[in-house]
């Protein structure tokens, strides 16, 4: 069983389980209340409602009952099955109810005032027969699809999470987004105890995924946008309010690969846990010094994580062994893990999130990003700039020595990274060319910081 995240004292909180998104609420959702789910089409918001039910039920042994007004059962279990969510298995063993209602007029009849009462019995029946603790309903848009007036609207609506409070069980509920508002009809937000924002937005065309606590009655959390992904492990959220100046540091230095490189920094290398940034224009050996790095590494039995946004591995291999450094090795002995993607496969949120993911999973000492200059078709300067500074801190939270390349345009803009993040590198290097009667040298690095 998950061990719950340590709650802030007073308000008692239900964890959800998602990844990232119980440090936001110090502790997860409103224990007994409602909390809305709100957002665009194809945010997430279904699954966000499914994922709590399913981890509730596999995780901390809180059995849960998904109500659904538009999606089958059979249609809501084939979408979740390939996040490794076994929907039929849970249901065998009782641990969730799927109950699929079909709102049509002639089932629901509107006699006078519209009335939710069979609703009502229906859910209550699911709830008592398996002795519930979370429930999700999905979508108010289509349990009031039929309702002719704001005000019947307003009214049953409060009854409806009045109803589920006296039940005393953890409710999320998923709603539209509205045109200049939270939600479609503008005041379920009142009514909730708590609110959350899903927001899948395209920039630069490239879709990113985005997550907002609107509200939190009594009790603190996360105020920002924070990076959301969808992946085979469903959803994650960073909490990048957790990031800061507080990492911890070291004397301990390890090998940059090049023993005259070492002689230049403090005569043993890098120190453990830093940033270090290998700048230069093209064809200048910056990948060359990441490659003699990670083969130092992992000849110390570090395992290493590098990150190429420019060649394959298989292309990094062959090109290092050239110059004498056998990387094939390493990953047959399971110590060099690549991670190869075009930086536009995806937004800089997710490739943030992306990274905190094969940090937790690989948990390496080193890292190389191989280079970070490519994260510009993807993004403005600042933005990579914000996004590569909340890399930094997290990977120094975690005492990983990370080594970044960055391909500059030459001339003046030598003594620059066109990312904008030398001033946050505990050791900057930049590597040139030097050409004289037609022959190429290159220069020993210079260091700009230690």
């Amino acid at each position: 069983m998950k061990q719950r995240t340590k709650p802030t004292p007073g308000l008692a909180k239900c964890p959800t389980g998602i990844r990232g998104l119980d440090e936001l609420t110090n502790g997860g959702l409103p224990l007994g209340r409602p909390t809305l789910v709100c957002g665009s089409a194809g945010c997430g918001k279904t699954l966000l409602a499914m994922e709590f039910i399913v981890r509730g039920a596999r995780d901390f042994n809180e059995p849960g009952v998904f109500m659904a007004f538009e999606e089958t059962e059979k249609e809501l279990a084939d979408n979740v099955a390939s996040l490794g969510f076994n929907l039929p298995d849970l249901v065998r063993r009782g641990k969730i109810i799927l109950d699929y209602v079909r709102i049509e007029r002639s089932e629901i009849e509107e006699t006078g005032e519209y009335d939710l009462e069979g609703l009502f019995v229906r859910l209550g029946s699911a709830i008592d027969t398996i002795g519930a603790k979370r429930v999700a309903l999905d979508s108010l848009e289509a349990l009031f699809s039929g309702l002719p007036s704001e005000a019947i609207l307003r009214a049953e609506l409060r009854r409806l999470f009045h109803w589920l409070k006296e039940r005393g069980v953890t409710v999320v509920i998923t709603g539209e987004q509205g045109k200049g508002t939270i939600t479609r009809y503008g005041l379920e937000e009142y009514i909730s105890d708590c609110v959350i924002l899903l927001d899948h937005r395209v920039v630069n065309q490239v879709g990113t995924r985005r997550l907002r606590i609107i509200k939190y009655r009594g009790s603190a959390h996360g105020t920002n946008e924070y990076p959301t992904m969808i992946d085979e492990g469903g959803l994650s959220v960073l909490p990048i309010s957790s990031l800061g100046l507080d990492y911890g540091v070291t004397t301990q230095r390890i090998s940059t690969g090049v023993p005259q490189l070492d002689a230049m920094v403090g005569g043993k290398g890098y120190f453990r846990g830093s940033s270090v940034l290998v700048s230069g224009t093209a064809g200048t050996g910056k990948s060359s010094l990441a490659a003699a790095f990670v083969d130092a590494a992992c000849r110390r039995g570090e395992r290493c994580l590098y990150l190429a946004y420019e060649e394959s591995p298989a292309q990094i291999i062959r090109n290092m062994s050239s110059i004498g450094f056998d990387l094939g090795q390493w990953t047959r002995k399971g110590l060099l893990q690549f991670h190869a993607v075009r930086s536009t496969l995806y937004g800089l949120e997710q490739h943030l999130v992306s990274i905190h993911k094969l940090v937790e999973l690989y948990r390496p000492t080193v890292v190389v990003m191989d280079p970070v200059t490519n994260l510009i078709s993807v993004g403005e300067s600042a933005e990579i700039t914000a996004m590569l500074t909340r890399v930094i801190d997290y990977l120094k939270t975690k005492n990983i020595t990370t080594l970044f390349t960055s391909l500059t345009a030459g001339g003046i803009a030598d003594e620059q990274t066109d990312v904008g993040i030398s001033s946050l590198m505990d050791t900057w290097l930049l590597v040139r060319n030097l050409e004289a009667d037609g022959d190429r040298a290159r220069l020993p690095p210079v260091l700009r910081r230690t």
